[in-house]
């Protein structure tokens, strides 16, 4: 069965709380063309998950699909992994350094103290 060229994507479940329909938010990274700084991208697609097996954390595959609702236009193929990462939980580059930092401004901005 030709599919002919459909678009796929891998994403990172975000939401399962819909009956058939997952959140899945995919990341695009690519170099500015003016300023030459490399950007993340990331976009949210709601994707047709017919067994409802998804889970938040859990990195899927998706194919760009007919309209199935007004917002779906992408369908599961598979899951690559089960509550593998999470988006949203990745450590920030300088998360260490700014707290004692933060401690001290909150100190010297204090008039209780």
């Amino acid at each position: 069965m030709d599919r002919g060229k459909r678009k796929i994507r891998t994403g990172v479940v975000i939401s399962n709380r819909m009956q058939k329909t997952v959140v899945v938010e995919t990341e695009r990274v690519f170099r500015h063309p003016l300023v030459k700084k490399v950007v993340r991208a990331n976009r949210r697609l709601k994707a047709h998950d017919e067994q409802n097996v998804c889970q938040p954390g859990d990195i899927v595959e998706v194919m760009e699909t007919r309209p199935l609702s007004r917002d779906k236009r992408w369908r599961v193929i598979k899951v690559v992994g089960k509550g593998k990462l999470s988006l949203h939980e990745r450590p920030k580059k300088h998360d260490a350094s700014e707290k004692p930092a933060e401690a001290g401004k909150e100190a010297e901005l204090d008039p209780t103290a």
